[in-house]
């Protein structure tokens, strides 16, 4: 079996045969795979009108349990504050959750899920499970696992503990 990174790791091995390109087509594989299952969640999502995003923040605090500082919202999906206010600002306009000041500390807020955010959440959030099930269904279950095992191992490589 062949995939299209084995066309590109080819057409190196032709012209630059001295190169060692296992790491290449790992990486390689790694970048068309986050593409292609970013497209697959980004058209699940869409069917119940919101983007991958959207979903992402939603769903940390929905499984959060509490309110979280916006501190620790962005530290959770990994993104800088300027992003994370633009896009609490979005979920604000769309009544998915409130933002409030932290009692005792002017320059903190608590982001928090409205009834209707967490609605939307509970309402994606098993179709996206199974959702993703589909989207690992060509591994087997053992193959599954191992996966898992070595992405965390890489994962944690790079400091992504």
């Amino acid at each position: 079996m062949r995939d299209a990174v084995d066309g590109f790791l080819g057409q190196w091995a032709d012209r630059r045969d001295d190169l060692d390109l296992d790491a290449m087509g790992t990486i390689g594989r790694v970048l068309r795979l986050s593409r292609l299952v970013g497209g697959r969640l980004k058209e699940y999502f869409a069917q119940h009108g919101i983007e991958t995003w959207e979903f992402d923040v939603l769903a940390t605090l929905r499984r959060g349990g509490r309110p979280l500082t916006a501190k620790e919202l962005a530290a959770s999906v990994m993104i800088g504050s300027a992003a994370l206010t633009n896009r609490v600002d979005r979920l604000v306009a769309r009544g998915l959750v409130t933002r409030e000041a932290v009692p005792g500390d002017r320059r903190s807020l608590h982001i928090d899920l409205t009834e209707e955010g967490r609605a939307l959440v509970d309402a994606t959030v098993e179709g996206h499970v199974r959702n993703q099930r589909e989207i690992l269904s060509g591994l087997s279950p053992q193959d599954a696992d191992e996966f898992n095992r070595l992405l965390r191992a890489l994962l944690i490589s790079l400091g992504d503990e």
